[in-house]
């Protein structure tokens, strides 16, 4: 038992020092208590096996779904659009939309979602990105409450329930006590937490998709020569190849887009061509987006009996034209090294080694006009091309800075497509099948997120990047400390002082203490890790005590997702500081209020839903 104890208190001290990432923190842990004899193989590696370990994982894999087919931007979009320029509306809305995103997306994706376009609006309603992000991220927290799936120590608690044979929580069972914990949150922002947030001048805005476009439109011009024909009944281009006709080389004129629009499209042809190429057949009524001058434009349009029309050069119309889900837009620097330098290229090019297309350059910030460029070092280039291509272009072509994260824009792009309505359709299957209880949790969230990852709305490798290992490497390795606490009796030590200190008291003074403990270690060790910890304690001690354990394990479940006292709590709260520029107490003067809200409300509702 000492050793185990000893263990216990080395894993939260490297927890709260910080030197070490939790999953190496946990792993290290997991290996002491075998290491040491406490745990056999088996039981060391129990944690890789667990349903609640694989479950996460795949949730993980369908917040990237809904992240990257477009929903998490569109609704940031449509919370910024709803507030319009009244501050105090924007900060009911996006923190109701952040709780409720996260009840289905991970906390982490939906604050990285709202963050860009919240700080954008934070600006343009007169306010300061300092009075928002905070109840974001404390949003978020408070959102994963409504469902089962919304947070990780949801499913761990549930799944310990399972495990000492009971019935588990349902798929919105939470929400009873979810919902008035939001709704308190949302009041106390409203009334009394905008007065403490900070009113800190030096946030910086991180990339927002839209005003990046705004930018390059007026940088580099991209707008500039860009018109649209639509492919009539007579042209000889009908049935013919792009590059059967070297457009680029005859006319001076770059197709950047193809639009199918024939009256009997062909089965498995694709609406858009986004990037076309020499090989792209063109049919009749096709509608493409080409770059040219107006007197190469007119040339064309008459020699090939092409229709013009009419398109207007807004940004929005800019950013449908050129951005999808598939095809983004980045900006380019040539280094002096780079092989560019000295070449001739025309604007629109295409660059068939790096799959991109050069379609807008700058030098010393004034516009290039000119339709064929000897490129110099320091020119900066907006490319256009799928959004790996632009990821990838180093690898292509060395001695160029690729501007932002084109992984992080590509998520910013708020157009649905098919794929979108695939992703959503997965969605609401998964809270169909827990909800039913068709399937186990696990088995329902892997089935899901392998519909996504066949269909294509998260591609395999990007299915991978998006889980967070840390967290489903750290849960796993973390198992075995619960384990361990109940076959040595740590846990059972910890839940008897418990029930002879509070519970002698009354049921609720324990249900209190479990509370306050779970917040504490909550405030400094991550929530996932902090509910493995204290599940086996509550689940002893409520049975020591001969009463029901579930409101213990929901209180389990809410107090592990109060981290609202530090920076380092949750992933989310580290994400809005610096954006925020808020220090370590801004979050205690905040975050005290708020916790001590949920305490009292814990306390007095939770046994009215869960009885004792």
């Amino acid at each position: 038992m000492e050793v185990t104890l000893v263990i216990l208190v080395f894993t939260i001290v490297f927890f709260i020092w910080g030197k070490w990432s939790p999953d190496v923190v946990a792993l290290m842990s997991m290996l002491a208590l075998f290491l040491f004899g406490i745990l056999d193989l088996k039981e060391t590696l129990i944690g890789f096996s667990n349903p609640t370990v694989v479950m996460i994982a795949a949730l993980f894999i369908i917040g990237e779904g809904l992240s990257r087919t477009g929903w998490t931007a569109l609704a940031g979009q449509r919370f910024v659009t709803w507030a319009a320029k009244s501050s105090s509306k924007l900060l009911v809305i996006v923190t109701l939309g952040s709780a409720i995103l996260s009840g289905f997306v991970s906390n982490t994706g939906t604050v990285a979602a709202l963050l860009p376009v919240t700080v954008s609006a934070a600006w343009n309603a007169g306010t300061l990105p300092s009075k928002l992000l905070m109840p974001i991220a404390f949003g978020s927290n408070t959102g994963g409450l409504l469902t089962l799936t919304g947070t990780p120590p949801n499913i761990i608690a549930s799944n310990a329930l399972v495990d000492a044979g009971i019935d588990g929580f349902s798929f919105f069972e939470f929400g009873l006590i979810g919902i008035p914990l939001l709704l308190i949150t949302i009041l106390y922002f409203r009334y009394v937490g905008h007065r403490l947030l900070p009113e800190n001048k030096s946030a910086d805005r991180p990339i927002n998709l839209d005003g990046e476009i705004h930018k390059w439109v007026e940088n580099y011009s991209i707008g500039e020569n860009l018109y649209r024909f639509r492919i009539r009944s007579m042209s000889p281009l009908i049935n013919t190849k792009i590059g059967d006709w070297d457009f680029e080389k005859n006319h001076g004129i770059n197709i950047m887009r193809l639009r199918r629009r024939h009256p009997k499209p062909l089965k498995g042809i694709p609406e858009f061509v986004e990037l076309p190429i020499s090989e792209t057949e063109m049919r009749y009524h096709d509608i493409i987006t080409v770059k040219g001058t107006a007197k190469e434009v007119d040339a064309l349009m008459f020699k090939y009996q092409l229709g013009m029309l009419p398109f207007e050069q807004s940004n929005d119309n800019l950013k449908d034209e050129l951005i999808s889900q598939e095809i983004g837009l980045s900006q380019m620097i040539i280094t002096p090294n780079s092989a560019f330098v000295g070449k001739q290229v025309p604007l629109g090019m295409y660059l068939h080694q790096a799959g991109i297309q050069l379609i807008g350059i700058s030098r010393d910030n004034i516009p290039i006009r000119e339709t064929k460029i000897t490129v110099k070092s320091g020119d900066a280039f907006i490319i256009r091309g799928t959004w790996d291509a632009i990821e990838n272009l180093q690898k292509a072509y060395e001695h160029v800075v690729i501007s932002g994260s084109p992984e992080e824009m590509s998520k910013n792009v708020d157009k649905l497509t098919s794929k979108s309505y695939i992703a959503l359709g997965t969605l609401i299957l998964m809270v169909l099948l827990l909800v039913l209880k068709i399937v186990p949790g696990a088995v329902a969230a892997l089935v899901c997120a392998g519909i996504l990852m066949l269909t294509g709305c998260v591609p395999i490798v990007k299915a991978y990047k998006g889980i967070s290992w840390t967290s489903v490497v750290m849960i796993a390795a973390m198992i075995p400390m619960g384990v361990a606490l109940q076959k040595t009796g740590v846990a059972q030590m910890a839940a008897n002082g418990l029930v002879d200190y509070l519970g002698a008291i009354h049921p609720s003074v324990l249900l209190g203490g479990i509370f306050l403990l779970t917040t504490g270690f909550s405030q400094t060790i991550n929530n996932s890790a902090t509910a493995v910890l204290m599940a086996p304690i509550a689940i002893i001690a409520a049975s020591s005590l001969g009463v029901s354990p579930k409101p213990f394990m929901i209180a389990v479940a809410i107090s592990a997702s109060t981290a609202f006292l530090t920076p380092v709590g949750t992933t989310t709260n580290a994400m809005v500081m610096v954006a925020g520029g808020y220090k370590f107490m801004d979050y205690v003067k905040v975050g005290a209020p708020l916790l001590i809200l949920f305490f009292i409300v814990t306390i007095l509702i939770v046994p009215m839903i869960w009885p004792f």
